[in-house]
C-alpha cells in the first residue's frame, strides 16, 4: 500500500504532527490504531474529521487516494471548537462540526479554522500547557501528580482532558504508552525489553494493552503489518496498516 508521511506546512508545525497520503486501491482492508491524535481527511471529494480512536479501526481502503493532516493530541478539538468527547471512535464530515470558507486544500482549512477565536471549553490551556500535558502524561507520570503540579484538581484535570483530548487523562497516558511501544515493537526491540521501556508492569500487562488497543497479538502488531498512517506524538505511530 503507498502511503507516506511528509512535513506539515511550516505555518503549521505547532499544530500538525505530519501530513500524509495514501494511493487509492482495490478494497484492501485497513487497521486504524488508536494513537491520542485525530486527523483531517480528504476522501472521496468530502473532507471528514477523524475523532481519537479508543480501539482499533478496520475499514476498506476504497479507489480514490486519500490524504490527510495528523494533529498533535489535543489540537484539532480547539480549532473547531467541539470537544474531542464528542467525536471519539468517530468520523465526522468537517461541515456538520465547523464551516470552512476555502477548502482549496487541508492546510488552508486547518489556516483558516486556527484564525478563528477559540472556546474556552475545548482551549483551557495555551499550546505550550498543552504540550507539558501530553508530554507529562506519554512519560507515565501519574495522572494526580500532573494535576498537582498543574495546580488544578484531579476532578479539574480530568473534565479538561476530556474536552481536550477526548480521553481522561488516564486513558490517555494508556493510548500514548501503547503508541510508543508499537513504535518500539517495530524496530524489532523484544516484548520484554518494549515492555520495561514504556513502563509496562510486566511482558503480559504490555500484551493485554496490544490486544486491548489493536485487537492483534503483539507478534502480528510487530511484523505483521507494514507502516502505515493515521496519528501520534513525538514519533510516528504507523497507525494505518494493512489489515
Amino acid at each position: 500500500m503507498g502511503y507516506r508521511e511528509t512535513a506539515p506546512p511550516t505555518a503549521l508545525a505547532d499544530l500538525v504532527e505530519t501530513a500524509w497520503s495514501a494511493d487509492g486501491g482495490g478494497g484492501d482492508q485497513v487497521r486504524v490504531l488508536p494513537d491520542g491524535c485525530m486527523d483531517l481527511i480528504r476522501m472521496d471529494g468530502h473532507v471528514v474529521v477523524a475523532g481519537p480512536d479508543t480501539s482499533a479501526l478496520t475499514t476498506t481502503r476504497g479507489q480514490q487516494a486519500i490524504t490527510g493532516l495528523r494533529f498533535r493530541p489535543g489540537v484539532l478539538p480547539r480549532l473547531l471548537g467541539v470537544p474531542a468527547a464528542e467525536l471519539v471512535d468517530r468520523r465526522v464530515p468537517l461541515g456538520e462540526l465547523r464551516q470552512a470558507r476555502d477548502q482549496t486544500s487541508l492546510a488552508v482549512i486547518a489556516g483558516e479554522l486556527a484564525s478563528r477565536p477559540h472556546r474556552i471549553e475545548t482551549a483551557p490551556w495555551s499550546l505550550e500547557v498543552l504540550r507539558h500535558i501530553t508530554t507529562t502524561l506519554a512519560s507515565g507520570t501519574p495522572v494526580g501528580q500532573v494535576a498537582h503540579d498543574t495546580g488544578w484538581s484531579s476532578r479539574t484535570l480530568q473534565r479538561q482532558c476530556q474536552a481536550v483530548y477526548g480521553y481522561g487523562p488516564a486513558m490517555l497516558r494508556r493510548v500514548l504508552r501503547f503508541r510508543r511501544a508499537t513504535v518500539l515493537l517495530r524496530t524489532g526491540r523484544s516484548p520484554a525489553d518494549v515492555a520495561a521501556a514504556v513502563g509496562y508492569s510486566d511482558q503480559p500487562h504490555l500484551h493485554r494493552e496490544i490486544r486491548a488497543f489493536a485487537d492483534t497479538t503483539v507478534t502480528a502488531l510487530a511484523t505483521g503489518y507494514g507502516s502505515g498512517a493515521n496519528r501520534s506524538t513525538e514519533v510516528p505511530s504507523g497507525s494505518w496498516t494493512v489489515a
